[in-house]
C-alpha cells in the first residue's frame, strides 16, 4: 500500500489522535508536579515520595526505550498504538480510582512510563508515513503542538482541577482522552507492516550524523535541566519575583515553547541543519544571560521565554534530524533520542543539585549555558553530506535492520 493511500480527513484524524496522545502522555507524565501536596497528604507520604514519581517515571522511559522498540518493532502499528493507548487508559483509571496506596500509584505509573517509551519510538514514524516525504517536518512540527500544549495548558488545567476536586479527577479525565486517541486510531489508522512505507528507515543513513545528533541532545538537555530544575529558586532569590509573578513566568515559559514549535516546524525540511542550531544557540543565550542578568526582573522575564522557545523547539528538530540520518530502522532511532533526552533530564537535576551548595542556583545556569556550548560545539562538527550515497546503502540497512 503506498504512504499517501489513506483519504486527507483520515490521515487529518490520526495526526489529530496522535496529537491528543502525545498530549495525554505529557500531561500524565508532568501532572504530579503541581499535585505533590495533595497526592502527599492524601496517601500519607512525603513530598519526596510524590516527586519520585515523576523523577522515576523518566527515568524508565529512558531505560526501556531501545528494548521495547526493538522487541515491538514487527507488531502492525494499529495494533500497537491501539494496546498502548488501552494500557494508557488504563493505568490512568488505576492510579483515579485504585490508587488508594503508594504502591498501586507507583505501579501503575511505571505501566504507564513502559507505555510512553514504546508510543514516543512509533509515533513519529506512524504520523510521517501517511504523507508524502517532503511533508515530514510540517508533521513532526504538528506533534510536537501536541505535547507542547500539555505544558502551557495540561498540567495547569490539571492541577486547577485537582484542586477544585481531588488529585484523583484529572487522571480519570486523561484516561477518557486516551480513549478516545485508541478508537480514533484503531478505526481511521490502515493496517500495514511496520517496515513497509518511506518513514521506516532513515531517508539518508548516517551513522555518524546520527551520533552527532544523540550527544547534541545529550548536552543540550543536560544543560537546560540543570538550570530549569531550580528556576523557581532563581527566580526568587536572583531576580526577585514573587510567587504570583513566578507563576506567570512560567506560564509565559510554555507559551513560548508552544509558540516556538509552531513557527519551527513548518521550517524543519527546509533548513533541516539551522533549525537546530538556532534554538540550541538560543538556549545557550539564554541560560548564560539569565547567569549574567538574571537579577534584573525584566531581562530575566525575557530570557525564561527564549529558554522556552529553545528547548521545546531544540527537540523537536533532533527528531526530525534522526528520521533523516537513522541509519537502521527509525523507531529504534528515535527511541534512542528519547532515551537520550530523558538521560539528560535525570543527569541535569543531579548536577544542579551538586552544584547548589558550592556554586548557588545561579551557578547552575552558567553551567547549563557551558554544556549547551559544547552542544552548539559538537553541532558545528564537519559531517560527511548523506545525499545520494546513504540512499544507495539503503538496501543495506533494511537487509540489516532484522538482525
Amino acid at each position: 500500500m503506498g504512504s499517501v493511500g489513506p483519504a486527507p480527513w483520515r490521515r487529518a484524524a490520526v495526526v489529530a489522535a496522535l496529537m491528543l496522545a502525545a498530549f495525554t502522555f505529557n500531561t500524565t507524565e508532568n501532572l504530579p508536579v503541581g499535585l505533590l501536596g495533595l497526592m502527599a497528604d492524601d496517601l500519607g507520604v512525603s513530598l519526596a515520595a510524590v516527586g519520585a514519581l515523576v523523577t522515576g517515571y523518566g527515568l524508565t522511559v529512558a531505560v526501556v526505550s531501545l528494548p521495547l522498540a526493538h522487541a515491538t518493532r514487527s507488531v502492525p502499528r494499529r495494533y500497537l498504538l491501539a494496546g498502548l493507548l488501552g494500557l494508557l487508559a488504563v493505568a490512568s483509571w488505576v492510579s483515579a480510582l485504585g490508587g488508594m496506596s503508594y504502591g498501586v500509584l507507583l505501579a501503575a505509573r511505571v505501566a504507564t512510563a513502559l507505555t510512553q517509551a514504546v508510543f514516543w519510538a512509533v509515533m513519529g514514524p506512524v504520523a510521517v508515513g501517511l504523507f508524502p516525504p517532503e511533508r515530514r517536518g510540517r508533521v513532526i512540527g504538528l506533534l510536537s503542538v501536541g505535547g507542547s500544549l500539555a505544558t502551557v495548558a495540561g498540567v495547569p488545567a490539571g492541577t486547577w482541577l485537582g484542586g477544585h476536586t481531588g488529585w484523583r479527577t484529572p487522571f480519570a479525565l486523561l484516561g477518557v482522552l486516551a480513549l478516545v486517541s485508541l478508537v480514533t486510531i484503531g478505526v481511521l489508522l490502515p493496517s500495514s507492516r511496520p517496515e513497509d512505507g518511506h518513514s521506516a528507515y532513515g531517508a539518508a543513513p548516517d551513522r555518524r550524523g546520527f551520533r552527532v545528533v544523540l550527544t547534541v541532545t545529550a548536552l543540550s538537555v543536560t544543560g537546560a535541566f540543570a538550570a530549569f530544575t531550580y528556576v523557581v529558586a532563581f527566580l526568587d532569590e536572583v531576580s526577585g519575583l514573587g510567587e504570583d509573578a513566578v507563576s506567570a513566568v512560567l506560564f509565559a515559559f510554555g507559551g513560548a515553547a508552544l509558540a516556538g514549535v509552531m513557527v519551527a516546524g513548518p521550517l524543519l525540511e527546509r533548513y533541516p541543519r539551522a533549525t537546530l542550531a538556532v534554538p540550541v544557540a538560543a538556549q545557550a543565550v539564554a541560560l548564560l544571560g539569565l547567569w549574567a542578568t538574571g537579577h534584573v526582573p525584566v531581562a530575566s522575564v525575557v530570557l525564561i521565554m527564549l529558554l522556552g522557545a529553545s528547548v521545546a523547539s531544540a527537540f523537536m528538530a533532533t527528531q526530525s534530524r534522526v528520521l533523516q540520518v537513522a541509519p537502521g530502522r527509525t523507531e529504534t532511532a528515535l527511541a534512542a533520542n528519547s532515551a537520550a533526552y530523558n538521560l539528560g533530564i535525570a543527569a541535569g537535576a543531579l548536577l544542579g543539585g551538586a552544584l547548589l551548595p558550592s556554586a548557588g542556583v545561579r551557578g547552575t545556569f552558567l553551567v547549563g549555558g557551558l554544556l549547551t556550548v559544547g552542544a552548539l560545539a559538537v553541532l558545528g562538527l564537519p559531517l560527511r553530506r548523506a545525499g545520494g550515497k546513504g540512499r544507495a546503502r539503503m538496501g543495506h540497512y533494511r537487509a540489516d535492520a532484522g538482525r
